[in-house]
């Protein structure tokens, strides 16, 4: 591509298209990704996405760069190995509800804490859709399911307080019913230095028809204006409030990324290697 050239959403597409069922959130949060990535103009070369398994982690297929389709839950663990092997690479992350707060909900509290600087996008349709409509971590109590056919006793998931507890760096929620501000949202997730986590509402006309776009249509709005990003107190507040879903940045915390931290730890391994005296002295102990 030319210099001059302007990147725009279909050069992050490839040619295989999306195999989602109609109607299905997901299109929404496509549509999102590839405009952001243009707007910030990041070379697809430069780029790698990985995922689990569920019907929003069949995302790398459909998008340009380098990608790596992972196992269910372990899309943490592969998109830190990616960013510790390449650290200049824009490592991106998707999958679903099931896959990031089910099987692989202990990775999520840990990458907060080495603060890799990723951006994890998870698609919640409070339903597994790709095996046929299961239960999930994020399911309403007394929902209609596959597997709670007299309705789901489990209390749901919050994803922004779990989010909130760990101390993720960057915390959000979109709607796939509103791409525009999905998109923004994604845009500032991958701007961000350090995990970078956005929540996306994201319908399954399939398998949970209860949670619709007119029924989301009903409960999402913006967060306040007036909403302090760096206040994590007033982030779990708006969080936990029932009976609606505030969108938007809930919480922002720039801090040292695990790439910071790993340049301070070798730059001191260095000079302890210099130190040949010293070694010897040390290792003169068990001679």
């Amino acid at each position: 591509m030319p210099e001059t050239s302007k990147r725009i959403p279909k050069d992050y597409r490839s040619d295989l298209k999306p195999v989602w069922c109609a109607g299905c959130g997901n299109f929404g949060t496509l549509t999102a990704m590839t405009q952001a990535l243009a707007e910030l103009e990041i070379d697809p070369d430069r780029m790698i996405m990985t995922s689990g398994i569920g019907c929003a982690s069949r995302f790398p297929y459909f998008m340009k760069g380098y990608a790596l389709h992972g196992v269910h839950g372990r899309a943490l663990p592969v998109a830190i190995g990616m960013k510790a092997a390449r650290p200049e690479l824009t490592v991106i992350v998707v999958g679903g509800d099931g896959d990031g707060f089910s099987i692989g909900g202990g990775h999520v509290a840990h990458t907060a804490r080495k603060n890799v600087d990723i951006t994890y996008i998870v698609a919640n349709n409070s339903i597994y859709g790709l095996t046929k409509g299961q239960t999930s971590p994020t399911s309403s109590i007394g929902q209609l399911t596959a597997t709670s056919p007299f309705g789901a006793t489990d209390p749901p998931i919050n994803p922004v307080m779990q989010l909130l507890s760990a101390d993720a760096s960057f915390v959000a929620r979109g709607y796939t019913g509103q791409p525009k501000e999905l998109r923004e949202l994604i845009l500032r997730a991958i701007k961000h230095p350090g995990f970078a986590i956005v929540e996306a509402l994201s319908p399954c006309p399939t398998f949970n028809k209860a949670m619709s776009f007119q029924w989301l249509n009903e409960r999402v709005i913006p967060i306040p204006a007036t909403h302090d990003p760096r206040n994590r107190l007033a982030a779990f507040a708006l969080a936990m409030e029932e009976g609606k879903f505030y969108t938007g940045v809930f919480y922002e915390n720039p801090r040292p990324t695990y790439h910071e931290y790993k340049k301070v730890l070798e730059e001191r391994a260095g000079r302890f290697e210099d130190d040949t005296a010293g070694i010897r002295e040390l290792f003169s102990d068990f001679a």
